[in-house]
């Protein structure tokens, strides 16, 4: 079967002579299928199976240039001519006969082009061909350096073709990643400019949760250091909130570890921690399997929100504590200056008006902070508008009005989770210059009440009325003894009997020794009056119808009472 790629041009080339026109006719069918293919190779093969056709003659191989370099193609029934590549560069791109071994006649034609050599078609024979049939060569030559670069030109094309379709494909890629880069960018830019409003106008814990929830659609929680709930946003709000478990110290060390994000189960932990403390936690529930990049955006703005916002208000709390303590200081020390109205005002406490020195006290060592802490909290319970301050060893503040003695002793008491204290409240201050003494007062009251048989409570200085003298200085072992001379077998005398004559005797002189009131104020009958103070004169061996004693055991029935009777 006849190959093809060979042109249709008869053995008989005295016949394709005979026939004018005929052999150029088909060379330019040969020509006109070498430009329709698109391979060089192929074309080049096609030109050197064609070579017979034209002549006497073979092809002994083809050379196409390619990077410099001179790239032989042979037949398939042709092995390669040792060194005709030399051969071929000594001809410098020109066409040339060439020594080839066993060959008589062998010609190498040029296929140029206009940019210069596109290669070489090496042609051999056992004669020199005619004239004629090396025009016809020659015209092959040209027609097959026209084809080659025809389809040099088409292969260029085509890469430049995929190379643009290559940079259309980039190009869309990289229009959709900057679409995506600028979407992204928006979101972010409105995340920054929601909680920047947050932050600039102070925003609460619940605009920080709201916000959050907005823009991720997740419910979310906003938790104090200790796990209580300070805002939520979003449905399924627990009721009640949970209590932290025993992992959640675990769980915020982990999100401190790691940029302050972790998850935990269903939901994602992230810290509020300006720089090594940690002031708050955000809860993102059920973020979902992937965490979207928006979202950690958006958890790392409100955590950025809630540290500022905490911090601040610690920040706050820290000023308006010192403040209170070096407006306490200047009131202790007794000021003057009218300036100090100002100063409550700035800490939110109106100065005007009646106000009482308080001194607290409390057992156990250390307990100062936690005192302070308790008288705050009890103050609040109880309705008291104060300002504190922490001294050594005792805890000082001034009571807007007269404090509820017993209800605030026990607040305190309860805050503190023992009763064993001791309160003194100073006399009534109209004016700054008042405190220092109030405050001198509520030291004695304290003193005296810790100095007294019932040592934990709470004493007013304006109740001491007589003691009030008695108990200046350091005198309270001298009164206990006082009142243990006066008094003392009468109090023997009840704690062994289960009596009540030490209150009947208190109540008898503070009636004047009037028998009816007497009576009535114990509600008891007056036979049984004059049975216990009969049973008084005789324990007490006193009679107390004598002026001298009546006043000595008034004073001690008053002392008694301060005391803790």
């Amino acid at each position: 079967m006849d190959d093809p790629n060979t042109l249709a041009i008869p053995r008989n080339t005295d016949a394709w002579a005979a026939a004018p026109g005929s052999d150029l006719h088909r060379l330019f069918q040969l020509s006109m299928t070498m430009f329709e293919r698109r391979d060089q190779e192929n074309i080049l093969r096609l030109a050197m199976s064609s070579v017979p056709a034209l002549g006497p003659c073979q092809a002994r191989s083809g050379y196409l240039l390619r990077d410099r370099e001179l790239i032989e193609f042979l037949p398939d029934d042709h092995a390669p001519a040792a060194e005709l590549a030399d051969r071929l560069r000594a001809l410098q791109g020109e066409d040339g006969l060439i020594a080839i071994p066993g060959a008589a006649w062998a010609r190498a034609f040029g296929l140029r082009r206009p940019g210069g050599l596109s290669g070489y078609l090496v042609v051999t024979g056992e004669a020199e061909p005619s004239p004629h049939e090396l025009f016809l060569l020659n015209v092959l030559a040209q027609q097959t350096a026209a084809a080659v670069a025809n389809a040099s030109l088409h292969q260029v094309e085509r890469e430049h073709a995929l190379q643009l379709s290559r940079l259309s494909d980039e190009l869309a890629i990289m229009n959709q990643r900057l679409k995506d880069t600028v979407e992204d960018l928006q979101r972010r830019q409105l995340i920054h400019d929601a909680f920047t409003r947050i932050v600039a106008s102070d925003g609460h814990e619940n605009e920080i949760a709201a916000t959050l929830h907005a823009l991720t659609d997740r419910a979310v929680a906003v938790e104090d250091r200790f796990g209580n709930l300070l805002s939520w946003a979003g449905p399924g709000r627990p009721d009640p909130y949970p209590e932290p478990n025993l992992r959640r110290e675990e769980t915020l060390q982990q999100a401190a570890n790691c940029n302050g994000l972790t998850r935990d189960r269903d939901r994602l932990v992230m810290v509020a921690q300006p720089r090594q403390e940690i002031l708050g936690v955000i809860v993102l529930f059920d973020p979902g399997p992937t965490l979207q990049p928006q979202v950690i955006y958006a958890l790392e703005h409100a955590a950025m929100a809630l540290e500022l916002r905490l911090s601040h208000a610690r920040n706050l709390a820290e000023v308006e504590l010192r403040l209170r303590r070096d407006l306490v200081e200047d009131l202790l020390a007794g000021t003057s200056d009218h300036s100090v109205f100002a100063r409550s005002e700035a800490v939110g406490h109106n100065l005007h008006g009646p106000h009482y020195a308080v001194a607290l006290q409390w057992l156990g060592a250390g307990t100062e902070d936690a005192l302070a802490i308790a008288a705050w909290k009890a103050a609040k319970k109880v309705g008291m508008s104060i300002l504190l301050a922490r001294r050594s060893g005792m805890v000082v503040l001034f009571s807007s009005g007269r404090p509820d003695g017993a209800a605030f002793y026990r607040a305190v008491a309860d805050e503190m989770g023992n009763g064993g204290g001791a309160i003194g409240v100073g006399g009534r201050c109209d004016s700054p210059a008042d405190f220092a003494r109030s405050f001198q007062e509520a030291l004695r009251s304290l003193r005296i009440r810790q100095q007294s048989r019932l040592r934990n409570g709470i004493t007013f200085f304006d109740e001491l009325g007589i003691y009030r003298i008695l108990g200046q200085g350091e005198g309270g072992a001298d009164i206990e003894t006082f009142v243990q001379e006066w008094l003392g077998s009468l109090q023997d005398y009840d704690r062994r009997h289960h009596s009540n004559l030490v209150p009947t005797l208190s109540q008898y002189l503070e009636c004047g020794g009037n028998y009816s009131a007497t009576a009535s104020a114990l509600v008891i009958h007056r036979s049984t009056l004059r049975y216990r103070l009969r049973r008084i004169r005789e324990i007490s061996h006193l009679d107390i119808n004598d002026v001298d004693s009546r006043l000595n055991l008034h004073v001690a029935t008053r002392a008694w009472r301060v005391l803790g009777g």
